[in-house]
């Protein structure tokens, strides 16, 4: 259930970012940032903040590489099931939400990954500590 929220909050920070409806942080700043500058300064941060929680905590967990693996197995999954016939990429707003969902597959995967190797391995991740 871990991951489940990990990934779910991820997608919900890459959809209120931006998505093919006209519910997302990017519509609504360009509409309103004129009129409402330090909200939409306030919200850009908050958005910032979570991109930073997300992005560190995976490139410390997986790494560059790791992510680059993630993504090329979710682009694998989707080759596949577009030659199996189960979907197509003809319509734009199904692409951006399929990008979504795979963008916050790998940041959920990358912030999940820690758990996933302690359970697996039995040793638990430390951060480095300058002394």
């Amino acid at each position: 259930m871990g991951f489940v929220m990990r990934w779910l909050f991820a997608f919900v920070l890459l959809a209120a970012s931006y998505n093919p409806t006209q519910w997302n942080f990017v519509r609504w700043a360009s509409a309103n940032y004129q009129t409402q500058l330090s909200v939409t300064v306030l919200f850009a941060l908050v958005l910032l903040v979570g991109y930073i929680i997300y992005l560190r905590a995976t490139l410390r967990s997986i790494g560059a590489f790791g992510m680059f693996l993630v993504l090329a197995m979710v682009a694998a999954l989707l080759w596949v099931a577009y030659d199996m016939g189960w979907m197509s990429f003809e319509n734009p707003t199904a692409n951006t939400w399929i990008g979504l969902t795979a963008m916050s597959l790998v940041l959920g995967v990358g912030l999940s990954w820690s758990h996933v190797r302690r359970r697996l391995s039995g040793q638990a991740d430390m951060d480095d500590v300058d002394e």
